[in-house]
């Protein structure tokens, strides 16, 4: 009997505007090489090399032994509802309540779930690039227009306001927001944040600020844009567990907004995931509520490998690098080696053995540059930058 044809696959049109986030695309290759026998230093994935404190753990546990192992709230439970309330309350200095807080698993969701519902066809999306590579993909994905603001170097990728003041216009649905900033580090201080603020003025524009990395800040102080007058109930926070507690597997963040839209973005979560798994939700009060010091320690590590990464690759021939405010990446110049980023990148994972990522992973505006995590030891940093550093006198 012969064997049918294979049937075409019939794609959504949708599915081809789908991006994706190339650090997966480079572990899973590094990852490859390593089953070959290959000793790869990874730079690339923006996970905390350290385990999920004690106490977290410990709650996690406890939490399913008293039955939390069943269906719960599409919003979140309650109690860490309001313990999310109470920490952005403090944290923001504005009056946060529970129904203004969505918990979900991880912090994409809010992403997805704010542009999906705020953001129609034709509609205009204000993103950062360099910048976060699901933003534009989740503004193509529902059919709006992406409208990338440059982030430039000599402004330590801070946003330019003069430029988000022309891009804003009757189109604008949602301007996106990231400090501390992934790729760059880069922070926005508090006149940027002002200054944002009055160049959206009086207009009905929504603003997703995602604070992931609030709490991994080396110079300064974190601002909020949800913190100045009149822009909280414009505002949608995004923050989340997985970054300050080194929880990027229990899968766990949420969202803060106004209650109407909140309860939108709920029927979302009803729709899609049904609810966040109980027992990390347990564990997540028991990180804000709990101890803080391993959040300290993480940070000050964080600032320490940033400080040996950043000397480093400024010694190596054609890398120039400054000095990221935040988060737990580096950004290097990369243009005077006269290598294209994509092909370069792939150069040090293939003959160098150290895996980063292309900078054009993060935008179009973003040919010219590399980021390297530095959630790896001292020692895995040193031996990567002897490596880069040797690949370059060899290559350069």
């Amino acid at each position: 009997m012969n064997k049918p044809a294979a049937r075409e696959l019939r794609l959504a049109r949708r599915m081809a505007r789908l991006g994706t986030e190339t650090a997966f695309e480079v572990l899973v290759k590094a990852r490859a090489l390593e089953a070959l026998g290959r000793d790869i230093v990874h730079l690339e994935i923006g996970e905390p090399d350290f385990d999920t404190p004690g106490n977290i753990i410990g709650a996690g546990v406890d939490a399913l032994h008293k039955g939390f192992t069943h269906y719960g709230p599409s919003a979140g439970l309650p109690q860490l509802r309001e313990t999310i309330a109470q920490y952005v309350s403090e944290t923001r200095r504005v009056e946060v309540s529970p129904d203004e807080v969505v918990v979900v698993p991880g912090g994409k969701p809010i992403i997805f779930f704010s542009i999906l519902a705020l953001a129609d066809e034709g509609d205009e999306v204000i993103y950062p690039n360099p910048g976060f590579p699901i933003y534009e993909s989740m503004i193509e994905y529902v059919g709006a227009k992406p409208v990338p603001i440059q982030l430039r170097e000599e402004m330590d990728f801070r946003l330019d306001v003069d430029e988000l003041a022309q891009l804003v216009n009757d189109r604008t649905k949602l301007i996106i927001l990231n400090s501390p900033q992934n790729p760059t580090g880069g922070v926005l201080e508090k006149e940027d944040i002002d200054a944002i603020a009055q160049a959206i003025g009086d207009r009905n524009v929504m603003v997703l600020t995602d604070e992931i990395y609030s709490r991994l800040i080396f110079e300064g102080e974190h601002h909020s844009i949800m913190s100045v007058d009149g822009m909280k109930e414009r505002s949608i926070l995004l923050d989340g567990f997985s970054k300050t507690y080194a929880m990027t597997g229990w899968r766990m963040g949420y969202g803060v907004m106004r209650p109407d839209l909140a309860a939108h973005v709920a029927r979302l979560m009803t729709n899609s995931n049904s609810c966040t798994a109980s027992f990390t939700q347990v564990a997540g009060i028991e990180a804000l509520r709990g101890p803080q010091e391993s959040v300290d320690a993480m940070c000050a590590e964080f600032k320490r490998r940033r400080d040996v990464m950043v000397a480093g690759l400024n010694e190596i021939k054609g890398f120039s690098c400054r000095l990221p405010k935040g988060a737990f990446y580096v950004f290097p110049n990369i243009t005077k080696t006269g290598w294209p980023s994509k092909k370069l990148a792939d150069a040090l994972l293939d003959e160098a053995r150290v895996a980063g990522l292309s900078g054009t992973a993060f935008g179009a505006f973003v040919e010219g540059y590399l980021r390297f995590s530095v959630a790896n030891s001292i020692e895995n940093i040193d031996k990567a930058l002897e490596r880069v550093g040797a690949w370059a006198e060899k290559n350069l």
